[in-house]
């Protein structure tokens, strides 16, 4: 006897929405206002409105609310899911480019027919998306702190794929710890070459809230890092970008002063405080004593239309961008220790300027010639640029015959509330700031894009690989006992490294504070022994400063379009004496100047070294 079996129903295919759409009808359902209101009076004359009911005492409700709000649901019912980030590229790039090292143990995979199909992953799937991407297989990996711990995806020269990691922070998350430990992922040892980092954010300025805790964090941790704040936000985060520094602080105070003087643009005293509910100023109008700390002013900044949260923040970062800029002119923008890569050291001078009476240790003045070589920008980064600055122009300096791109900047404000846009000029080797209504009294003009790239090109290949020499004078060894004798005109710490791995950390002095900083210390400079070393160290491009009774300073000086050697600071009477050395003067703007011949300068120097007090 044989039996038929029925076969068994056909699954009915997937089609699951990860969405809010339930969440969002039920409110409206419940919350979006229907009722009739109607006027009344009350006793004491006022009009004002409340609910309708009809004579049986049920609530009056409004036809034209009613179909209003069953067309917005309808409207966001037909709308497609908003996906999120991870399955959005998965199903941009498919999942045979894409490896996902997440922690997740199930995904849903659109499939090119556009159904659906439930995936399971279990622990060996990281391993094999982890594999497939540093061999090459899958050029794009996506994965989340999960699969980032214990972890390397960095180009390392054990694996096939070398190429640049271009990694994007799409959520970096609270922790700046954590945040260390994602970037750390792909930046490692034993690498091919180093990642590009790229946070990534909304243009909605009030994001830029988000952004500054992860920077203020990542400072927070640099600094635990005995001050070298590079370790803690790898160079990603501008002074600008911490919304909760010293100089974002005193730039809100500034915008709280304009506000209540009625000098912003983007809001009105009144409309703030009824926006944002926070109090700036009394009954007379003066501003409060105990003002809105900027981390309370942040988050009611975010309970605010878009619009009027981009004006504010607009005129908010310039006044942060003006504090910055002003500490940096100044020499107190604090940057911690900042690693200065060089090709060559030579110490010319060693300077012991204190030597402690209980252990020893002694204070050191360096004075140090320093080779680096150039770095030039390629067009690549040019292009690169103007990829996210679509309103880059093309500049050409007149004077000069150099090219530049010109790109809007952070503005700065002046005292009456204006706001005044800059832009950057980015040049091969350095950038600089220029302000929009200074543009048509200079030099700069545009010019076509192809004149701009082959000008730029020519100043690329002149000065690629070129060697500069500079001298520098660091104060080192046991700093805390003198470090308030150094100059208050700049804070940098810097640690200067050459091509061999040897290493020199302390505090940098300018040129001209070194002789008042060894007067206040007592201490007087160590001249150097080798005066020919010294002629070769300002042919290579260097200045140099004599020591007493000299006190003068050898440079290199452009004179009528002619690299020269100048000899700075020379007072009237030694002019006589070193031009009986060799030198030659030139009335240069009603100034007299004074050179020394190239072609002799090998001699010329030493002898005027040799000289000492003699020259005058």
């Amino acid at each position: 006897m044989s039996s038929s079996r029925k076969p068994a129903p056909a699954r009915e295919p997937l089609d699951i929405n990860l969405d809010c759409k339930e969440s969002i009808v039920d409110y409206l359902t419940r919350a979006f206002p229907t009722r009739q209101m109607e006027d009344y009076c009350d006793n004491l004359g006022a009009t004002l409105s409340r609910p309708m009911f009809d004579k049986t005492g049920a609530p009056v409700h409004n036809q034209q609310a009613i179909e209003l709000r069953e067309a917005l649901i309808e409207q966001i019912c037909a709308m497609p899911p908003i996906e999120t980030a991870l399955d959005a590229l998965l199903e941009h790039y498919g999942t045979e480019r894409v490896a996902e090292v997440t922690g997740r143990s199930k995904r849903l995979i659109r499939q090119p027919d556009g159904t659906q199909r439930l995936e399971s992953r279990s622990a060996r799937t990281n391993i094999a998306e982890t594999a497939a991407f540093m061999h090459g297989d899958k050029r794009i990996l996506a994965f989340s702190d999960a699969g980032g711990t214990g972890r390397s995806y960095h180009a390392s020269l054990d694996h096939k794929n070398q190429q640049t990691r271009i990694h994007f922070l799409l959520e970096p998350g609270w922790r700046a710890d954590k945040a260390i430990q994602g970037i750390g992922r792909t930046h490692r040892t034993h690498q091919a070459q180093p990642p590009i980092f790229r946070p990534v954010t909304t243009d909605c300025k009030g994001e830029l809230r988000f952004t500054s805790t992860i920077a203020r964090r990542l400072d927070t941790l640099g600094a635990l890092t005995r001050g070298q704040r590079q370790t803690g936000g790898q160079g990603l985060f501008d002074a600008s970008d911490n919304l909760e520094s010293i100089y974002a602080k005193n730039a809100l105070y500034d915008w709280y002063v304009l506000l209540a003087n009625g000098k912003l643009k983007s809001t009105t005293l009144k409309d703030f405080q009824h926006a944002t509910g926070l109090t700036i100023t009394d009954q007379d109008g003066i501003l409060c004593e105990d003002l809105p700390p900027i981390q309370r002013w942040l988050n009611r900044i975010l309970a605010m239309r878009i619009a009027t949260q981009d004006s504010i923040f607009d005129e908010f970062m310039a006044l942060v961008e003006t504090r910055v800029d002003s500490a940096k002119a100044a020499g107190k923008y604090d940057i911690g220790v900042e690693t200065v890569p060089v090709q060559k050291v030579e110490v010319i001078s060693d300077t012991v300027v204190r030597t402690d009476p209980v252990t020893a240790a002694t204070s050191h003045l360096l004075e140090m010639l320093v080779h680096r070589r150039r770095q030039v920008r390629d067009l690549a980064y040019i292009d690169e640029i103007r990829l996210f600055e679509p309103d880059a122009e093309f500049f050409f300096n007149e004077k000069s015959g150099k090219a530049a791109l010109a790109v809007p900047t952070l503005s700065h404000m002046n005292s009456e509330g204006d706001m005044l846009r800059r832009r950057q000029l980015i040049r091969p080797m350095r950038n600089q700031t220029i302000y929009d209504h200074d543009i048509a009294e200079s030099a700069w003009t545009t010019i076509p894009e192809r004149r701009f790239r082959d000008l730029w090109t020519a100043e690329c290949e002149e000065h690629r690989d070129e060697l500069v020499s500079e001298t520098m004078f660091l104060a080192t060894g046991l700093l805390l006992p003198i470090w308030g004798a150094l100059p208050k005109t700049t804070l940098d710490v810097v640690r200067i490294v050459d091509a061999e791995g040897t290493s020199w950390l302390g505090r940098q002095i300018p040129e001209q504070d070194v002789e008042p900083t060894l007067k206040s210390l007592g201490a007087t400079r160590k001249s150097a022994t080798d005066p020919a070393k010294i002629a070769q160290v300002v042919l290579g491009g260097a200045s140099y400063t004599a020591p007493h009774p000299l006190n003068f300073t050898f440079k290199q000086s452009r004179v009528n379009r002619e690299q020269r050697i100048e000899i700075t600071g020379a007072a009237a009477a030694q002019i006589a004496g070193l031009k009986a050395l060799g030198c030659f003067t030139e009335i240069v703007a009603y100034k007299t100047r004074v050179f020394v011949p190239r072609d002799r300068a090998a001699t010329i120097i030493p002898e005027i070294l040799g000289q000492g007090g003699k020259g005058g």
